[in-house]
């Protein structure tokens, strides 16, 4: 079973928690054509009246004025971006794997569709989203 996991830069924006705020972000970057892959919106536990706005990638010099323009900005939280072929057990092998070597998480956001599994996990900090790099493709190959 092949994984890919990657290191990429979320942007991210923090705004107030209200109906429509996400499409207002979105439509800024959808008319210069960006191929969004990731978007998570969330309101903040504790304080309903704040949310954020997370997206991946953005590319090219039109999706990044655009990105700024919408008041998006580089996040600094280390994340991977792992995709592959999905089987049964394997949020958990990745979890254990992971725990186990005491890495710690800020955020795990994973999902499957048809075959595949997508995860999208941030970091406290570069060198243990760099350990979890390793442990995620040796624990996917112990699943093949």
């Amino acid at each position: 079973m092949s994984v890919k996991v990657k290191n990429i830069s979320l942007w991210r924006k923090e705004v107030e928690n209200k109906p429509g705020v996400l499409a207002q972000t979105l439509e800024t970057l959808t008319r210069t054509g960006a191929d969004l892959h990731v978007v998570m919106g969330y309101r903040y536990p504790g304080d309903e009246t704040k949310a954020a706005i997370e997206l991946y990638p953005v590319t090219g010099k039109k999706s990044l004025a655009a990105a700024q323009q919408a008041g998006l900005a580089s996040s600094s939280i280390p994340t991977l971006l792992v995709e592959g072929k999905n089987k049964p057990g394997l949020g958990y092998a990745l979890a254990q794997a992971i725990a186990e070597a005491g890495v710690d998480l800020s955020f795990l956001i994973a999902q499957v569709i048809g075959r595949k599994y997508s995860a999208v996990i941030g970091f406290v900090n570069q060198t243990d989203a760099e350990k979890a790099k390793a442990l995620i493709k040796k624990a996917v190959s112990k699943k093949k």
